[in-house]
């Protein structure tokens, strides 16, 4: 069942968006090699919760980070640890807040240092389609005309679409329905309607679509070991279109400013 949520519960969902976004924020600043992901995690964390928020993927089906952290050819759910984050990797911070029991959720992918060109093309290709889904959102449409823009922007450019993975609703859960695959045929599939709450995020490869799971039980990586990026909105259906909740247009607290 698609849940609509009162209004209450979405200002809950706006609180929990409003901290994803700003910690995404928060981390870029310290987005540079050297930096090890787990002293990321451990920052993310510490942010999450000076906001007075909870890390929502802590514990999330045994997952041992406050968020998942992948690398280059890692598509996602990559665990925090000792690996050295290095010039021109490419980081996607995976990043879940819950606010009174409501939860946001947003995928942002990085380029640290000096960025290779093909690279820079695959995560502005991948944020294209990201936006491509969500100006298909409006109340009534169907989560086949969010995967079938997806679809159109990743055809375009020959980048290999993660079938495994996909959106989801979200709410008192951070993975709740429907499912919002990043593919599929215009009209069909589960009808959205206003005061729906889902996230869309595509995760599109250089090469291979396929994928397989490293011997962590968590991190998928792609299939030819060539990059993945991965971008990631939790967003309100309205009348006329769709209100991102996790926006990453919000000024930092002074405080949260890294004193260089």
């Amino acid at each position: 069942m698609i849940v609509t949520r009162t209004e209450d519960e979405i200002e809950k969902l706006r609180e929990a968006g409003k901290v994803v976004g700003l910690c995404h924020k928060y981390l870029q600043q310290y987005l540079k090699p050297g930096i090890t992901t787990k002293e990321l995690d451990n920052l993310a964390k510490k942010f999450i919760e000076s906001k007075g928020c909870t890390c929502s993927f802590e514990g999330l089906y045994g997952f041992p980070g406050c968020i998942c952290i992948s690398i280059n050819d890692e598509v996602v759910h990559g665990i925090p640890g000792p690996r050295t984050i290095k010039n021109g990797d490419i980081v996607k911070l995976d990043i879940g807040a819950c606010y009174q029991g409501y939860h946001g959720d947003s995928a942002w992918s990085y380029i640290v240092g000096d960025a290779n060109p093909r690279d820079v093309k695959l995560l502005e290709r991948t944020e294209l389609a990201l936006m491509a889904g969500l100006n298909a959102i409006k109340d009534g449409c169907t989560v086949g005309d969010i995967g079938h823009a997806v679809q159109k922007v990743a055809n375009k450019y020959n980048l290999g679409i993660v079938r495994e993975l996909v959106g989801h609703g979200v709410g008192d859960k951070v993975h709740l329905a429907p499912d919002i695959p990043n593919f599929g045929v215009e009209h069909r599939g589960p009808v959205l309607h206003t005061g729906n709450v889902v996230a869309v995020e595509p995760m599109l490869n250089l090469g291979t679509p396929h994928i397989y799971m490293l011997d962590d039980d968590w991190t998928i990586v792609t299939d030819d070991e060539q990059n993945s990026a991965h971008f990631e909105h939790t967003v309100l259906v309205t009348d006329d279109g769709y209100e991102i909740l996790t926006r990453r247009d919000i000024e930092l607290d002074p405080e949260d400013i890294k004193k260089m």
